[in-house]
Order: C-alpha cells, then sequence, then structure tokens
C-alpha cells in the first residue's frame, strides 16, 4: 500500500543500519534509558544507525577490548561496541557488518558489572 499524505516518511534505503534487539534485557533497558536520558539516547540512537563504528572511536563509542570485544549472536561471532549515553548508562551492540544490523544486547542507566 503506498503511504498518504499526512503519515510518516520512510528513509532512503541503504543510508542507515538497521537496529534490533539481541536480547529482552535490552528491551526494558533501553526503555528506561529512553525515560532518564531522552537527548542522549536519542543521540546513541542516531550513532547506531548511522555510525555504528566510528573511525577513530571516541571515548565515548568505541569497541570493548578483552574477553568483551566480540560476542555470539545466531551462532556467530560478532564485534562488540559500547556507547556511553550518560557517565553511568551504557548502550552496548554487536556489529554484523554482513547484514548491515545492530544487535542490542545491553541498555542500561547503571554501568555494566561485567566490567568493573
Amino acid at each position: 500500500m503506498s503511504p498518504k499524505r499526512g503519515e510518516g516518511v520512510a528513509p532512503p534505503a541503504g543510508g542507515e543500519w538497521e537496529v534490533r534487539y539481541g536480547t529482552s534485557d535490552a528491551v526494558k533497558g533501553w526503555e528506561d534509558l529512553c525515560r532518564q536520558a531522552e537527548s542522549n539516547t536519542v543521540w546513541a540512537w542516531s550513532q547506531v544507525r548511522s555510525n555504528p563504528a566510528p573511525a577513530p572511536p571516541t571515548s565515548r563509542h568505541h569497541r570493548l577490548k578483552g574477553q568483551l570485544k566480540t560476542g555470539r549472536h545466531n551462532g556467530r561471532d560478532l564485534p562488540l561496541w559500547q556507547i556511553e549515553v550518560t557517565s553511568k548508562s551504557r548502550v552496548w551492540y554487536l556489529l554484523d557488518e554482513e547484514r548491515r544490523t545492530v544487535w542490542l544486547v545491553h541498555a542500561g542507566t547503571a554501568h555494566p558489572k561485567i566490567t568493573d
């Protein structure tokens, strides 16, 4: 069905990455981030859609290191990236370059305990 006047405009194909939830916990965490840090979460959303692997990485948006540098999704090991949404909150996602898909695996208003 073709769009009609007054409906939302779809983004152009191919320009942005698809973003999907990779875990159930990420769903709730994302909702919490949206409530607690709306403008910063909008910025994070924009980053994962348009530039999920910045070169060079920044202190607020970078690939994780060591044992956390990859994660497994659908039987494949993928690079694990982090965006610092606020000083404590983080978004972690797996980058599937082949499918141009970002799999959100963690979103939270507190610093992830696994990094302590």
